[in-house]
Order: C-alpha cells, then sequence, then structure tokens
C-alpha cells in the first residue's frame, strides 16, 4: 500500500482526495493536516511515501514547505495541489522540489496516477506543465520577470493584484506591515512597474490571476 498524508486547509477538499484514494485499492491515507504546525506534528508520529499538499496554507505556503522538506532531505515524495493554473505555480512547485503538480478540477484518475507514479519514483507531468518546461529550457520564459521574484515576493504580488490593503495581507501572511511594504519594493523593481495598478496590470497580462 502506497501511504499518504493530505495537507489542505479545506476539510472538503480533503475528504474527497481520501474518498478518491481509497477507492484505488493500493493507496491508504495515513494521515491529515490543515496547516505547517498541524503537519509538522503530524510528521512526527507517522510516516508516508507521498503528499498531496495545497499550495495555499495558513501562515505559511505549500512552496515553503516544500523548501522545509528539501532542506530537511525528507524522503516524502510531493505532488503540489492547486487552484491556480499551471504557468502560476506549476514551475515554481517543481523547482523547489515537488514531483508533480496538478490543479484541484483534476480528474479523480489523475489524482491517483500522479500518487502512484511519484511513488515510484517518476514525475507527474501534465502536458501543460511539459510545455512551461520546455519553454523554460529553450528560453521562452526569459521575458516573465515574474519567475524570478521569491515566495513572499510573489504572494505579496497576487494580493495586491487581487486589491489586497497592506494591512490584509500582513494578517494573511503573518507578517509584520512594514515587512510587506518591503516585500511590495522589491517586487515592483523586479518587475519594473510603479504602482499597484500597474501590478494588478501585470498579474492579468500574464494569467497570474482571473
Amino acid at each position: 500500500m502506497i501511504q499518504v498524508v493530505l495537507v489542505d486547509d479545506h476539510a472538503l477538499i480533503r475528504r474527497g482526495l481520501r474518498e478518491t484514494l481509497a477507492e484505488a485499492g493500493d493507496i491508504e491515507v495515513v494521515g491529515e493536516a490543515g496547516d505547517y504546525g498541524s503537519l509538522r506534528e503530524l510528521l512526527r508520529r507517522q510516516d508516508c511515501e507521498v503528499m498531496l499538499l495545497d499550495v495555499n496554507l495558513p501562515g505559511r505556503s505549500g512552496i515553503e514547505v516544500l523548501e522545509s522538506l528539501a532542506a530537511e532531505q525528507s524522503p516524502i515524495r510531493v505532488v503540489m495541489l492547486s487552484q491556480h493554473p499551471e504557468d502560476q505555480y506549476g514551475l515554481r512547485a517543481l523547482r523547489c522540489g515537488a514531483m508533480g503538480y496538478l490543479n484541484k478540477s483534476a480528474n479523480p484518475a489523475q489524482i491517483v496516477e500522479a500518487v502512484r507514479a511519484v511513488a515510484a519514483g517518476r514525475k507527474y507531468l501534465t502536458p501543460s506543465i511539459a510545455h512551461l518546461l520546455l519553454d523554460a529550457v529553450t528560453g521562452k520564459n526569459a521575458d516573465r520577470p515574474h519567475e524570478q521574484l521569491s515566495e513572499r515576493e510573489m504572494q505579496t504580488l497576487l494580493l495586491i493584484a487581487r486589491g489586497k490593503r497592506l494591512s490584509e495581507i500582513a494578517e494573511s501572511l503573518s507578517l509584520s506591515p512594514k515587512t510587506v511594504s518591503v516585500y511590495r519594493a522589491r517586487v515592483l523593481e523586479k518587475l519594473g512597474v510603479s504602482s499597484n495598478a500597474e501590478l494588478a496590470a501585470y498579474a492579468l497580462r500574464h494569467r497570474l490571476i482571473d
């Protein structure tokens, strides 16, 4: 049996994933977590082979969890799940150590296939992700400055583009408003824009937000 841990802050999403994987027959969900703190506690007492990890978690993002697992040289193989399109977080997740990336709208068979693939030591790439990787290799993503943003900078960009105030962003990311201001300044510089309106326009142009 492939032992899997589910990490998502929405209980209904975890329930759906659990039911999908239970039907596979060769996969067992051995634990669930809704945030980084509960995940760390779970991993102290439960081993697993595969983790289905949401990009958006309270307090600490899925990308940061990936970076933490990589720093610990954890053997856990991670499939990222997200409501965001592949071209927003897919390459970022793979660069940080994920072995697969799926949109939450993926059909159940894809999720099962992804778990089996990464458990066997193979990366799971959808056609969209494979296309993005090809563009990255051939240099076609060179004109996408947001690919160079850190995880916190990317989160700040997306929240500003969605019209959130600095105080709201600070609360959402568990940071001080001053720190968020620093991230905003870095984002403006790296993207070559000068205002929140231009940030929003950039995000829309590159399909980072709907």
